[in-house]
């Protein structure tokens, strides 16, 4: 942790000191609801609500804004196969997460934009990427020109292309002047969600989506911007290019949050490989506590292995820190424990302060870990 004079704790991001002055600006990369919600889903948006309650410990304001993706391929093919409309379909999904949500004690944010709302925002991000040839059009789409958001990610030609395919960015789409752009506009084919546009009939690009959303939420910079590790390229080097294209303020985001990755039974965990751990089943025989403890008793960017082993060393590590709240602790041990929640969010090392010392430093790191205790 890092200080200002001594009198005002900076938290640690990613390595760096991120001074607060007024409002922190935080926008989280929201769920596409198209199924239930697993152990991956959980593990980024527990730990973005952890990181909300750790910098509001220091006194600022923290503005969250979670957006919901609700216009989307993946979504409208999910909704087609159970022969529904896909608004209604993501309406439902989207209370089911949200019920998941409030079981593990995440707060709500103060803005949830969804993407179907943004449209003409995202036209306008299109007409304004193109006015400053950031961006072109093409057969009735507008593609930001996107090579530079891969050499800025530290990434090869061969590697972005590989990610951009893996994510859905269509590198071989024969409109394109180079694989690596991408669509901020895209014609809408049958079944799809389409919406008026200067350029024809379409719907917004995926990045664009979440690009349009937080310029619209915030302005032109965010101080935290967080969400998967799998994000990191190519979704969110897009939507930061492109809003740093149209805004010219760089960096679009001062610290980054980017939550690892679940695996379970050696893979990573997701519905293609058929290795869901579901929040919901959790819950019907797991104290939501412990769940949340589970999750947060660990580095937030350190892939990790889900085992029910890891719910039963929750549970003790929780018994553990019900008991130090009932001694009394040194005032110092207050202190140290919201140094360590302050030096990149390292609630491990909180814990272990806590157990030891337990009384105010306790219940600090309750708060934050299981605010039930708190």
């Amino acid at each position: 942790m890092t200080t200002t004079s001594g009198a005002f704790p900076v938290p640690r991001l990613g390595g760096r000191g991120v001074p607060l002055v007024g409002t922190c600006r935080m926008y989280v990369c929201g769920v596409t609801p198209y199924d239930v919600t697993h152990l991956g889903h959980a593990f980024t948006f527990v730990w973005a609500d952890a990181a909300a309650r750790v910098l509001r410990l220091t006194g600022v304001d923290v503005e969250v804004c979670r957006n919901v993706t609700d216009v989307d391929d993946v979504l409208t093919a999910a909704a087609a196969r159970r022969g529904e409309p896909y608004d209604r379909f993501a309406a439902v999904t989207q209370f089911r997460f949200e019920q998941d949500m409030t079981a593990l004690a995440v707060q709500p944010p103060r803005s949830e934009p969804r993407a179907h709302q943004f449209v003409t925002q995202v036209q306008r991000l299109a007409s304004a990427l193109v006015d400053i040839d950031a961006g072109y059009v093409r057969d009735g789409a507008v593609y930001f020109r996107g090579a530079d958001a891969a050499r800025r990610a530290g990434l090869s030609q061969a590697e972005a292309i590989e990610l951009a395919a893996e994510y859905g960015d269509n590198p071989d789409d024969p409109g394109k002047l180079d694989p690596l752009d991408v669509a901020v506009w895209q014609p809408s084919g049958p079944g799809d969600p389409a919406w008026d546009s200067p350029w024809g009939t379409g719907r917004p690009g995926w990045h664009a989506e979440c690009a349009a959303m937080a310029l619209s939420t915030f302005g032109p910079a965010l101080d935290l911007h967080a969400g998967g590790a799998d994000l990191r390229f190519p979704h969110h080097a897009y939507e930061a290019a492109m809003a740093e294209a149209v805004t010219g303020v760089r960096p679009f985001a001062r610290a980054w949050l980017h939550v690892g990755l679940v695996s379970y039974e050696g893979h990573k965990m997701a519905k293609s490989t058929g290795n869901l751990v579901l929040v919901r089943d959790l819950l019907g025989h797991t104290p939501p506590a412990h769940i949340r403890t589970m999750l947060l008793d660990r580095p937030y960017d350190t892939a990790w292995e889900y085992t029910p082993a890891a719910l039963d060393e929750a549970a003790d590590r929780l018994d553990a820190l019900r008991v130090a709240g009932g001694r009394t602790g040194r005032a110092a041990a207050r202190a140290a424990a919201l140094a360590a929640l302050l030096d990149d969010l390292n609630i491990s090392r909180a814990v272990d302060i806590a157990i030891e010392d337990g009384g105010e430093a306790a219940h600090l790191v309750a708060s934050v870990l299981a605010p039930a205790l708190g």
